[in-house]
């Protein structure tokens, strides 16, 4: 009798769409939106929110990290109503400063728990780590379940220090460290702006926990190599600084570094990162 409505089930298609709900894909990203600095001209953030808010829903971001957002620049960005948003100021712990914040598709995703931590030798509070002079650096982080396939994953989202050496490379071992402490052996996603190239001590301590979306891509990566332009539209591209990285356990099925541009401008000064994921 089982088997009888086993076949009938397939004959109506519900077998494939269970099937297909389980194994569903999203895509996640990552964006340094550049911070809202009326120094940049005419690449400030009020001549190229919207252009940002365009990329964002063509390319169908499902879920994604963005470095360098002021609290300003995330309400606009929420203006695209099916995504909510979370993350602290790095500044103050409130809405001071830059965030890095994460975006997702409340239909899609329901936010379980969450937290933020900075990079330094006193991570549960605001302040500088190591050998970094200029700024805080904040992690945010979120359990998720994704409402189709009913998996549960964590997503952190960091930016790492641009002058500290020692920052970066201890940034690194802590992200590790909290990972690991926060999230366990779950399935877990971390995006982020680096400021390390993939031959840095960070980078390849990170690569110990979890895998380099650009590495592990069924398709081969689509784009340039490099993720910063510096608001250049002939900028070489070539140095890898954000990144996209994954547990085992999720399959890459394509990466890509989006290089849209509109009057020959770009919307920010670094490239978004973007992967197609299923999770085994």
């Amino acid at each position: 009798m089982k088997r009888i409505l086993f076949y009938l089930m397939l004959s109506c298609g519900i077998v494939q769409g269970v099937s297909a709900q389980k194994n569903a894909t999203f895509n996640v990203a990552s964006y340094n939106l550049r911070y809202n600095n009326q120094g940049d001209g005419v690449n400030a953030w009020p001549n190229r929110k919207e252009n940002v808010k365009a990329l964002i829903k063509y390319h169908e971001f499902d879920i994604f990290g963005v470095q360098e957002a002021l609290a300003g620049q995330l309400k606009d960005v929420a203006e695209l109503t099916e995504f909510g948003y979370f993350g602290k100021g790095r500044d103050d712990g409130k809405e001071g400063g830059e965030h890095s914040a994460i975006f997702y598709k409340k239909d899609r995703f329901k936010l379980v728990q969450s937290g933020d931590f900075w990079l330094s030798e006193t991570p549960e509070k605001p302040g500088k780590g190591w050998d970094a002079t200029c700024c805080n650096r904040i992690c945010s982080w979120g359990k998720f379940t994704d409402l189709l396939t009913k998996k549960d994953f964590y997503f952190f989202n960091v930016h790492f220090d641009h002058q500290g050496v020692e920052a970066r490379k201890q940034s690194g071992i802590l992200m590790v460290k909290k990972i690991k402490e926060i999230a366990g052996n779950s399935t877990t996603f971390l995006t982020g702006d680096f400021n390390s190239t993939p031959d840095t001590e960070q980078i390849k301590m990170v690569q110990t926990l979890l895998n380099d979306s650009h590495a592990t891509s069924k398709q081969a990566p689509y784009g340039p190599e490099g993720t910063f332009n510096a608001f250049k539209f002939d900028a070489p591209m070539d140095s890898r600084i954000d990144y996209i990285f994954t547990s085992k356990n999720v399959d890459v099925l394509k990466y890509g570094v989006l290089t849209d541009a509109k009057e020959q401008r770009y919307p920010s000064d670094h490239q978004p990162v973007v992967i197609k994921a299923q999770i085994k």
